[in-house]
């Protein structure tokens, strides 16, 4: 709800996604491409990983730490993640629902369903 030029004062934006990731939602389109910011909005909420810019959804590491704070963030990963074994282990282990996110091919591997049940 603040004022334009204060959705872009990336310090601001910052702090704020630290308080509550889904602030990023507020952050002007070029913050949204910011790894590092996307990095602490997705460490509080993971589905924070909504708002970041398209190809922060396909970062592993930045991922992983969406899924590892809440599995069904898998939701928001690139097509090509949601067939990556680790981290659709580490989403299901956190959320066991998130099997529904993952690629065919995993959803039939039995270590991961064991791991959703």
């Amino acid at each position: 709800f603040a004022a334009e030029p204060l959705k872009s004062d990336r310090e601001l934006v910052l702090e704020a996604v630290r308080q509550n990731g889904r602030a990023l939602c507020f952050a002007a389109q070029p913050l949204t491409a910011d790894r590092e910011l996307v990095l602490e909005a997705v460490r509080k909420t993971g589905n924070a990983l909504c708002f970041a810019a398209e190809p922060l959804k396909s970062d592993h590491e930045l991922v992983l730490e969406a899924v590892r704070q809440n599995g069904r963030a898998l939701c928001f990963a690139a097509q090509p993640l949601t067939a990556d074994r680790e981290l659709v282990l580490e989403a299901v282990r956190k959320t066991g629902n998130a099997l529904c996110f993952a690629a065919e091919p995993l959803k039939a591997d039995r270590e991961v369903v064991l791991e959703a049940v």
